[in-house]
């Protein structure tokens, strides 16, 4: 699930981790169907074919616990909360700052961008969300 600690993460890349998000959520409306998770979501038609057929759209954070909880996973909001939970507790664990970590990973966002994401105050894309999830999990990788 989205908010599962990450395996190796320093066998892994951001675009891996991306893509077995998006391979969960392919499961997801598998098992769910397109029609049902196109009714319980506010995505269209062609956004969630386009997940089930393994394609990767542009979507959010908050898109992709709304298709999981089309499934047997908890509620959407439960599962951001979990999501944003995750990531400030890796941020504590790894003794990481917001400015560290918007200026080490791959993007252009600043710090304020950047927080503002976590904390759910703006919207995260999903490939955001594992190039986040993926940093914090490398930095506090000890094995």
């Amino acid at each position: 699930m989205l908010y599962d600690e990450i395996e190796k993460p320093g066998e892994s890349t951001p675009e891996e981790v991306h893509a077995q998000y998006v391979a969960e959520l392919a499961a997801t409306i598998e098992s769910v169907g397109i029609e049902d998770v196109v009714a319980a979501t506010e995505l269209d038609r062609e956004t969630v074919t386009s997940v089930a057929d393994g394609g990767q759209p542009e979507l959010t954070l908050e898109d992709a616990a709304g298709i999981l909880a089309t499934g047997d996973a908890p509620p959407k909001d439960t599962i951001l909360l979990e999501v944003r939970d995750h990531l400030l507790m890796g941020m504590t664990t790894g003794v990481l700052d917001i400015d560290t970590l918007a200026s080490s990973i791959d993007s252009d966002l600043g710090a304020r961008a950047l927080q503002q994401k976590i904390e759910g105050r703006a919207s995260m894309t999903l490939e955001e969300y594992a190039l986040v999830h993926h940093f914090i999990a490398t930095r506090n990788d000890r094995d």
